[in-house]
C-alpha cells in the first residue's frame, strides 16, 4: 500500500519488503506454512528449469506464480486466481491465468513433490532457522499427509498436463499458418 519509488526496478529489494508482501499473501489467502516448503520447492525448479534469474523487475511475479501453483496442489481449499486479484488489486484474472500458465511450462508441468524433496527442503529451512537463532514452528511431515502430498501433486501434474495437450490441439489450426514457434516466457 505504500508509494512505489520511481528507481524501484533497479534495486533489489530487501528481505523485510520480500517477507512483507510474502506474509501478506499467506495472511489474506490463509495458507500453510507447508505450503510455504512447496513454494520453495517450485521457486527453485523454476530456476533450474528455466535458466532465469529473479531481479528487481520480476520477483514479485515469480514469486506469487509459485505462491499460486503451490496453494493449488498443496491445500485442500485451494485459492483461485480471483482471489487473489482481490489480494492484489492491479492484477487482473487474465493475467494471472497466463501467469499461471507460463509457470507450468517453466516448471515443465513437474508439480509433483515426493516426500524426500519435502523433508529435504524442511530440514534445510530447520537448519537455517536454527543457524539463526529463529524459531521454526512447523512439526514434520507425517506419513499421512507426505503421501497425500504425493497423491495430490502426482494428479494436480496429470491434470495440467492433459490441460496443456488440449490447448496445444486446440492452437495447432493457428501455428500451422506460421509454423510452430516456441520461446521460454519472461514473469516480468
Amino acid at each position: 500500500r505504500e508509494e512505489v519509488p520511481d528507481d524501484y526496478y533497479k534495486h533489489d529489494p530487501d528481505h523485510k519488503h520480500i517477507y512483507r508482501f510474502v506474509r501478506t499473501l499467506f495472511s489474506a489467502a490463509q495458507l500453510t506454512a507447508e505450503c510455504a516448503i512447496v513454494t520453495l520447492v517450485y521457486l527453485e525448479r523454476l530456476l533450474t528449469y528455466a535458466e532465469i534469474d529473479i531481479c528487481p523487475s520480476n520477483w514479485k511475479r515469480i514469486v506469487l506464480g509459485a505462491i499460486l501453483l503451490a496453494s493449488k496442489v498443496w491445500d485442500d481449499q485451494a485459492v483461485w486466481n480471483v482471489d487473489y486479484c482481490q489480494i492484489l488489486k492491479d492484477i487482473s484474472v487474465e493475467d494471472m491465468n497466463e501467469m499461471e500458465r507460463h509457470f507450468l511450462e517453466l516448471l515443465q508441468f513437474n508439480i509433483n513433490v515426493p516426500a524426500s524433496v519435502y523433508a529435504k527442503y524442511y530440514f534445510d529451512l530447520r537448519s537455517l532457522a536454527d543457524d539463526n537463532n529463529l524459531s521454526f514452528l512447523l512439526e514434520p511431515l507425517s506419513k499421512e499427509r507426505a503421501q497425500k502430498l504425493e497423491a495430490i501433486s502426482r494428479l494436480c501434474e496429470d491434470k495440467y498436463k492433459d490441460l496443456s495437450k488440449a490447448a496445444m490441439r486446440r492452437s495447432f489450426s493457428a501455428d500451422n499458418l506460421v509454423g510452430i514457434r516456441r520461446s521460454n516466457a519472461i514473469l516480468s
